[in-house]
């Protein structure tokens, strides 16, 4: 590897051409990276005191053997966004230019016959840069000076107008952004082949301009080592299609995201986002014996899955209609489960109609648990570990029982503690009681109720949620609602029972109940299936509003159903109850003057992180669970023995308090160990404790 510093403008003038492999990623600068790189070059060709503005490194590594007679291309590894942003600036530069040369060498003519073109040249080596799929044809259409091709970037197109808008804004200035050019400086690294590894000096590449994502490098990883006929092969056949299933924008910002679901469909574990590229390598490492072209392969499969439900491609009306409704709720941390659902779905092992039903089952599963206000910070990790499990759940359940789907659904609605499948019962009652209006999901959850078995679908995008009873009650509002008209009012304003959508909510206002029913378009002409039974009331009451509510919480229980499952599914997957059940009396130090308050004032705490957690007597310790312990405590005479249910390296403990006992044998659960001997203690030791609840309720995990 040869590395020096080198003026851009000579050092595009001295070479034959750079090309972008097909395996990097496309054109991606947008107008920040332009905007800056433009007031940059204007601040240094203003000022007569700077002599040079480093921009970044240009790293490459020659395709061929070279000869003067037959130069190769030199083939980018970094610095594309760079050489491409001043391709585009310095041809905006050259149309605006004309005859003029407001300094010497910046000509129209000299500035494209040494930075952009070779002008003795035919064919692709006209061209000191060529680009990969579709900006290719853009920038040479551009370079051309011909119109747009079919397949074209709008990024490189965009970027080449906002130069251009720019250059003409500064025909006064032209001087100092030719000045600006001219002191532009890179670092010119050259790459022996055989003898760097290029992948690695890309993995390590820090460079000014957008940051590599993990798409770029998992791309890079897979095809850069590949012979060129392999490279053409996989892209072609496998990555180019994700990107156009993707489309240019949301490849960009949401396919690491995809990556991240996939690997933790495959593995259980879910990756720290920014750490996706080293657990893709470690995941396809493990796989060598299969081939690479396997594995991409199998992330092109899951790819299309992913972009089914997330980009509104699914074929399937109910199942698009489903995937919609997911999205309306933000379950992204879902997908993991679902794409090894979908793909399931797509071989055969459960029927389009079991598919359908596990979708709106976990839709059900995440608006309970929404509305009844359970923890949503572990939900990441229970789709994680519960998409993972289904790999054994396949193998113990043939096809020809037909019970798979059924399974998956019993297991759902059984999950434990925090992690519950809510009742009908508890569900109802919640959406009774709960402020809707404030509620982040009331606009999904009124179009769904709505909408609910209705093939006619009513967009809510039309319509704005009314207050029946309003905000800002008139004398004749107080005087219908009677002499306990504050407290009805404060009660069930924002509640399920006195909300519904309208497409007059400015005509409303504040009128009365009678007014709103029988106005040009009020409640007795509305279409709307949540309207329905308003236009025959007399009166909007307490009564009127219970009866409302109670009426759609038992549609809401429809539209958000509990799967029926047998009873005899139900009981496979169950432990069996303890027939020994303990309590604090069979613990006499608990009890004692000495550590009795201790442990006292310790429940409390532990009892007091989350409504999920529940304290279990066992035999030998004291158990606190979320969905499992994550804290344990064993009495002593002189103290409590914790175990902290967390690896030791994670646990961090200045005080140094804690004792690893990984290899060491203990009864509690988990790792770690440490002392409570007083009350004084207890602030530091739930630090820790704290540490392994967040760590076992998923909160530690990226998002």
């Amino acid at each position: 590897m040869k590395a020096t510093e080198a003026n851009l403008l000579e050092f595009l003038k001295k070479s034959p051409q750079f090309a972008i492999p097909i395996y990097q990623r496309t054109y991606s600068w947008g107008r920040p990276e332009c905007d800056q790189l433009w007031d940059d070059i204007m601040r240094i060709g203003r000022d007569e005191a700077a002599l040079a503005h480093f921009i970044g490194s240009i790293v490459y590594v020659e395709k061929g053997m070279y000869s003067v007679s037959n130069p190769s291309p030199l083939l980018v590894i970094d610095g594309q966004q760079r050489l491409t942003t001043v391709t585009l600036l310095i041809e905006a530069l050259a149309r605006n230019l004309g005859d003029g040369e407001p300094l010497d060498g910046f000509s129209a003519k000299k500035l494209r016959s040494y930075y952009l073109l070779n002008p003795l040249e035919e064919g692709e080596r006209r061209y000191k840069l060529i680009l990969s799929q579709s900006d290719k044809s853009s920038l040479i259409a551009i370079l051309d000076q011909q119109p747009a091709t079919e397949e074209h970037s709008s990024r490189v197109e965009e970027n080449f107008k906002f130069f251009c808008g720019r250059v003409t804004e500064a025909k006064d200035e032209l001087t100092a952004l030719c000045k600006g050019l001219a002191k532009l400086v890179v670092v010119d690294i050259s790459l022996t082949r055989g003898q760097d590894n290029p992948q690695l000096i890309f993995e390590s590449m820090n460079s000014t301009g957008r940051e590599l994502t993990q798409a770029d490098l998992i791309r890079n990883f897979i095809l850069m080592d590949q012979e060129p006929k392999v490279q053409t092969r996989l892209y072609e056949k496998y990555w180019r299609p994700m990107e156009e299933d993707f489309g240019q924008e949301a490849y960009a910002s949401h396919f690491d995201a995809f990556m991240r679901h996939y690997l933790t469909s495959k593995t259980g574990k879910i990756p720290n986002l920014q750490e996706v590229y080293d657990a893709f390598k470690r995941y396809s490492r493990g796989l060598e014996a299969q081939g690479i072209e396997r594995v991409v392969a199998d992330v092109r499969t899951f790819a299309g899955y992913y972009c089914a439900m997330a980009f509104e491609s699914e074929k399937d009306a109910e199942l698009k209609s489903a995937f919609h409704d997911l999205r309306q709720l933000n379950v992204d941390v879902a997908y993991p489960f679902l794409l090894e659902l979908y793909h399931d779905y797509k071989s055969g092992t459960m029927t389009r109609d079991e598919f359908l039903q596990v979708v709106r089952t976990v839709e059900a599963y995440v608006f309970r648990r929404a509305v009844c206000d359970l923890p949503t910070n572990s939900l990441n990790k229970t789709f994680a570990e519960f998409g993972y499990s289904l790999k054994e759940l396949k193998k113990d359940c043939s096809r020809e029982t037909g019970r798979y789907a059924e399974r998956i659904l019993a297991r759902l609605i059984q999950l434990p503690s925090y992690r519950r499948f809510p009742g009908d019962r508890e569900f109802g009652q919640e959406l009774l009681r709960r402020n809707l209006y404030n509620f982040s999901r009331r606009s999904y959850c009124l179009r769904r109720l709505e909408n609910h078995g209705c093939k006619e679908r009513v967009s809510v995008d039309k319509y704005t949620i009314e207050h029946i009873m309003p905000q800002n009650p008139t004398d004749e509002w107080k005087k219908q609602l009677g002499e306990d008209w504050e407290r009805i009012h404060q009660t069930y304003l924002h509640t399920l029972g006195n909300l519904t959508l309208t497409g007059y909510n400015s005509e409303y206002g504040c009128k009365s109940f009678a007014q709103k029913r029988d106005m040009e378009g009020g409640f007795k002409q509305s279409p709307l299936r949540l309207n329905r039974g308003l236009g025959q009331l007399e009166c909007w009451n307490e009564a009127a509003i219970l009866a409302r509510a109670e009426k759609l919480a038992e549609k809401a229980v429809e539209v958000w159903p509990t799967p029926v499952v047998d009873e005899v599914l139900l009981g496979a997957d169950r432990p069996p109850p303890s027939s020994i059940k303990y309590s604090i009396k069979d613990h006499p130090h608990l009890l004692s003057p000495r550590i009795g308050p201790v442990f006292e004032a310790f429940r409390r705490e532990v009892l007091a992180l989350d409504p999920c957690v529940t304290e279990e007597f066992l035999k030998a310790y004291v158990a606190y669970k979320a969905e499992t312990n994550f804290v344990d405590a064993e009495p002593r005479a002189a103290r409590l023995l914790l175990t902290l249910n967390v690896k030791f390296q994670e646990i961090d403990d200045p005080e140094k308090m804690c004792r690893d006992v990984t290899n060491i044998g203990h009864v509690a659960n988990g790792d770690v160990e440490v002392g409570l001997d007083s009350v004084e203690q207890l602030p530091y030791i739930m630090g820790l404790v704290r540490r392994a609840f967040e760590k076992q309720m998923g909160s530690g995990v990226d998002s």
